[in-house]
């Protein structure tokens, strides 16, 4: 309890007229004196709250205190129409919010106790020096494919990673088991991660409530001062395999193979051969121009290239490659995507869906796709995912 009184409303309980009435009538009859008729007078409601004044300590949660009796209802209200839910102790005496009030917001408390009184308080917490945001995907309301995990980047360094986390809340239509998994994204910015345990299943329906405001992230982080939400669908059954050292690439839907395309992969031994593991379909770009130093090869090559289906935030695609198509099916001959025809290249981009697994397999590859290279975090065991959430 705050030793300084907030700002306060005071409403005394009085006697209701009817028992004055009464009273007054007890005294005629020559019974009682009218102090003796009086029931007991209730005392007057009286709240204390742990926050106060025009500069108050945000990230902590609203305690409400009543001075005597026992409190019926409190209820904080912020500014713009938000409000802070909470409970009211078993002895009725205090009640505390369930989240913390956020930076710069002014709140409302208004009490009641069980006698009709009421009383109120109004605070305002001081401004965040520094505002956190982020990026959420998948995009709301879309539908995906079975290995989009859900996935958050930071703007700024997330230090309170627990805190952060347990305003993170996942639902699904299926009770489908799964965690957040901690790691760095290829940009070198914080991200946290929630994938399933196994693919999702189809049909699925995915909710993300991130209650963050008033989270602070820490040190360099900053304060959330909002909250966040998205939902979206899990598609078709969808995974495609590429099997490095066959040179081919095939489409499987709900168990059964729809497609199979010879293709050519990277240059095995260098910086040019691909990489082996799963990665999961980021974007279906269509167009775009390709140019080698962006990807650390120099001037090898600057094409616009059709059908660019982006695997890693590296650079890694699958696309149309028609000036290689002397090696589809027989040896892997590229700068580390998979080139095929641009008939092939057409008919998978026009199958395939954000969120698709594609499962390389094979020797001809400079390594496994990192966790935090595009959607890497399907080449990471079960165990050791659950243990890079900050709540294990």
């Amino acid at each position: 309890m705050s030793s300084a009184r907030p700002r306060i409303r005071r409403t005394a309980l009085t006697v209701p007229a009817v028992l004055l009435g009464a009273a007054l009538t007890g005294c005629y009859a020559g019974g009682s004196t009218s102090a003796e008729a009086d029931p007991e007078v209730a005392p007057e409601t009286s709240i204390s709250v742990n926050l106060e004044g025009k500069a108050a300590a945000p990230g902590e949660p609203v305690k409400v205190t009543l001075a005597e009796g026992k409190l019926k209802s409190v209820a904080v209200t912020a500014g713009e129409g938000g409000a802070l839910a909470g409970k009211i102790s078993a002895d009725g005496r205090t009640w505390i919010s369930e989240r913390v009030a956020a930076p710069g917001t002014a709140y409302t408390v208004e009490a009641k106790d069980t006698h009709g009184g009421s009383d109120e308080a109004t605070f305002t917490t001081a401004e965040a020096e520094k505002v956190n945001k982020l990026t959420l995907a998948p995009g709301k309301d879309t539908t995906v494919g079975i290995a989009q995990p859900l996935s958050i980047v930071f703007d700024h360094p997330v230090k309170n990673k627990a805190a952060v986390e347990k305003g993170l809340k996942v639902s699904t239509s299926n009770g489908t088991e799964g965690s957040w998994g901690w790691l760095q994204d290829h940009s070198g910015k914080d991200r946290v991660d929630w994938r399933p345990k196994e693919y999702w299943k189809s049909g699925t329906k995915v909710t993300l409530k991130a209650d963050l405001n008033g989270i602070d992230t820490g040190a360099d982080g900053g304060w959330f001062v909002r909250d966040y939400a998205t939902t979206f669908t899990i598609g078709a059954a969808q995974v495609v395999k590429v099997d490095l050292d066959g040179h081919r690439l095939s489409l499987h839907r709900d168990g059964k193979q729809v497609m199979d395309i010879p293709m050519s992969a990277g240059t095995p031994g260098g910086k040019k051969a691909s990489w082996r593991g799963t990665a999961v379909l980021m974007s279906k770009e269509g167009t775009i121009n390709m140019r080698s130093e962006t990807v650390g090869l120099g001037d090898a090559y600057d094409k616009m290239v059709d059908y660019s289906m982006r695997l890693t935030w590296s650079g890694m695609y699958a696309h149309a490659a028609p000036w290689n198509a002397r090696y589809f099916g027989n040896a892997n001959r590229s700068s580390g995507c998979l080139g095929m025809s641009d008939a092939d290249a057409s008919a998978l981009y026009g199958q395939v869906r954000v969120g698709d697994p594609f499962e390389m397999t094979g020797a001809d590859a400079k390594g496994t796709v990192a966790e935090g290279n595009g959607y890497g975090a399907w080449n990471v065991s079960w165990a050791d995912w659950q243990a890079k959430s900050a709540l294990k």
